[in-house]
């Protein structure tokens, strides 16, 4: 019997992660969010890997919130940094493997075709500051690691198709920011990828987004069609929607390791919507 840690479990991903693996008799999760472990204290993590002695942590915790992240910079960094450092050095001295989730935030945006795992990082914001310095704290403390950056994540828990689909309850037109341009993500797509690099020994740094790419008024559009909304979409700038927080207007990721190292293939993000929306 396989033990394995899952921070965030109750987060979009670490839901679809225990969906994902219930039937298997071969593993056992010890699911902890923020009640059951603070990832940002080293010995309280220490102590449950001492415990458990898990043959893998899979980091689903974060301080995602983007705009909160600018005024919360040392609870971000606690969060997005430290806490995969403390599971990094649990992890080694418990000879365990350690899943960690990043983001495509440690770029700039500013790229004209999609990045690669090699391509290099300029993060403009907290929120992805404080994630690559997560990464880089996996990578100097963890002995056995996967990194996987995704994107425009969405499953079971608030996100950007559910926040469409209410609006449009009470709204003919909606405006969407229409020149930011990503792989929309769902948590059972990333589960799988997951799975696929777990039980084995190829460890690294992956891309890890469904493929084909979108600006977040195509995504609103196709939520829409998808599910007989007559709502139409108003395509808008950045500066017109103010964010407090810069977000990159370029951030497509080429899953190229995954490709290269693999036989997982992400579905197309048109088909994993489809997917998703028979579940709401």
């Amino acid at each position: 019997m396989k033990k394995i840690i899952v921070t965030g479990c109750n987060g979009q991903l670490g839901r679809a992660v225990n969906l994902f693996f219930k039937e298997n008799q071969d593993i056992s999760f010890v699911n902890t969010d923020v009640g059951e472990l603070d990832i940002t204290n080293i010995d309280k993590v220490m102590e449950l890997a001492r415990e458990v002695q898990p043959y893998a942590i899979i980091n689903c915790a974060a301080h995602t919130g983007v705009d909160a992240c600018e005024t919360e910079y040392d609870k971000a960094f606690k969060i997005n940094a430290i806490g995969p450092r403390n599971l990094s050095i649990a992890a080694r001295e418990t000879g365990a493997k350690l899943m960690h989730i990043s983001t495509d935030y440690v770029f700039d945006g500013k790229g004209t075709r999609p990045y690669v795992e090699t391509d290099a990082t300029n993060p403009q914001g907290a929120y992805g500051s404080t994630k690559l310095a997560g990464e880089e704290f996996v990578k100097d403390f963890a002995g056995r690691y996967f990194i996987l950056r995704t994107a425009w994540l969405y499953g079971d828990g608030k996100n950007f198709a559910k926040t469409m689909l209410r609006l449009s309850e009470s709204n003919d037109k909606v405006r969407v920011v229409g020149d930011q341009f990503g792989s929309p993500t769902s948590a059972s797509e990333l589960t799988k990828a997951i799975n696929a690099l777990l039980f084995t020994e190829n460890y690294g740094l992956f891309h890890a987004t469904c493929e084909g790419s979108c600006s977040w008024a195509e995504f609103a559009g196709e939520v829409f069609r998808l599910a007989g909304k007559s709502t139409a979409v108003e395509a808008i700038t950045t500066e017109e929607f103010g964010a407090p927080a810069p977000r990159p207007a370029y951030s497509i990721l080429e899953n190229r390791m995954f490709k290269l190292t693999t036989d997982f293939m992400f579905a197309d993000w048109h088909e994993a919507i489809a997917e998703y929306m028979k579940t709401l």
